[in-house]
């Protein structure tokens, strides 16, 4: 305990260094492998690879902390949209050159598709998505095209009733239909016919449709580009503009939902909002580290760190911070680990990982600078895993301060610091 007094006492002098893990990360070429700081597409597939799409460079992925840059693997251009399926196959489709179905295992094109191949009917392709039978939705400014992997099936306002050639968005709801954002209007296809909703037969509110997102519930959220953001629901719909919301801009490029039913919107000229359906946080370039206000794409990881991508930058955000990329905490752990907690500083609660590559009896106590115990968070045997407990500051109503942490789990015993500010 000596030992650990005199310990603590150092790290009191050092209070300035003490460790914070960020809510934010910002990626720029000059910064990271980032290949351009215009980001128009972000997908995240199902082993949690980060792939990032834009209209002036090759195809990025970010994976458990490394960046691939496919640039000289024969794309035939920039990555504009990103379309992802159930196999390891990334399809991309480019401002001017078609689209490509690409394996990124062996760097190469399997298949490339384009006006002058194919019955694509424009090289220049607006949005990307394969729906529920494998077959690939391309979005062009001459209709919508559907490959089924050897035949072309095509929908433009000269054979069915889309209300638009030009396609921005597509998504798919609980049922299987495809429902469409076009400049004319919201189009959905059940397989048999179509279903238009515009500003004339309904409350959309433009019929420019530049974004689409599905709830649980299956409502439909629809980004326009004049007209602010649309929910449609069995009971109706239900509009948000600068003017009778939180919304930061009437121009919504992108819509994301996380597990906790928030809508987290990109907008033009007012950056991202969150949206609980009461409530609107905004983040922008004046009151957060967004890199830009210009957002165009977003993700959401399955540990809760959402991608926004803008044309200044790429930015990782998480309210109690980004959690390590360079960790999968799908697999066993390889040693013993104690990280650190975040957010640092906090109030009024924090959350400490660590990790146990081996079954063991297990402590984490947490001691004030004069070393005296204040709580043990855990004491019992645990196999191997990876293991969060959340230290809440609610009960015990402790001071602000320098406060201690240590694991002991078998032989490994590691302590860190944490600051509490009240």
């Amino acid at each position: 305990m000596k030992n650990f007094i005199t310990s603590a006492a150092i790290y009191f002098l050092f209070l300035s260094i003490i460790y914070c893990q960020s809510e934010w990360i910002v990626y720029k070429p000059i910064n990271s492998g980032l290949i351009s700081i215009s980001v128009t597409d972000l997908e995240v597939d199902q082993t949690g690879n980060v792939w990032i799409g834009s209209s002036s460079g090759s195809l990025n992925k970010f994976s458990n902390g490394e960046w691939t840059d496919y640039s000289g693997s024969g794309l035939p251009g920039p990555a504009k949209n990103i379309a992802l399926g159930t196999g390891s196959d990334v399809w991309i489709g480019t401002q001017n050159n078609g689209i490509a179905r690409f394996d990124p295992a062996t760097k190469t094109v399997k298949s490339a598709y384009s006006t002058s191949n194919s019955e694509l009917p424009s090289n220049e392709i607006s949005a990307l998505i394969m729906d529920n039978s494998g077959r690939i939705w391309v979005g062009t400014n001459k209709g919508v095209a559907i490959l089924d992997g050897t035949n072309w099936t095509l929908y433009n306002t000269s054979n069915s009733i889309i209300p638009h050639n030009w396609i921005y968005a597509f998504v798919i709801d609980n049922e299987g239909n495809m429902w469409v954002g076009t400049a004319g209007g919201l189009a959905k296809s059940d397989g048999s016919g179509w279903m238009i909703y515009n500003t004339t037969n309904s409350d959309l509110p433009d019929n420019y449709v530049l974004s689409l997102a599905i709830d649980s519930n299956g409502d439909k959220w629809i980004g326009t580009l004049s007209g602010g953001l649309a929910k449609f629901s069995s009971s109706g719909w239900s509009i948000y503009n600068q003017s009778t919301s939180g919304l930061p801009a009437n121009r919504v490029n992108c819509i994301v939902i996380d597990k906790e039913d928030n809508k987290w919107i990109g907008t033009t000229a007012g950056g991202a909002a969150k949206f609980d359906g009461s409530t609107w946080t905004i983040f922008n370039e004046s009151n957060s580290q967004l890199p830009y206000n210009a957002v165009y794409a977003l993700a959401i990881e399955s540990n809760g760190n959402k991608w926004i991508g803008t044309y200044g930058g790429l930015a990782v955000y998480r309210e109690a911070g980004v959690v390590s990329v360079k960790k999968n905490l799908n697999s066993l752990p390889e040693e013993f680990n104690l990280s650190q907690n975040y957010p640092n500083p906090f109030n009024p609660a924090t959350i400490i990982e660590y990790q146990l590559p081996a079954s063991a009896n297990v402590t984490l106590k947490v001691y004030d600078v004069l070393g005296n115990e204040i709580t043990t968070l855990v004491n019992r045997f645990q196999s191997s895993g990876n293991y969060t407990v959340t230290f809440a500051n609610t009960e015990i109503e402790l001071t602000s301060g320098v406060y201690f942490y240590t694991l002991q789990a078998g032989d490994f015993r590691d302590t860190k610091k944490m600051l509490l500010l009240r």
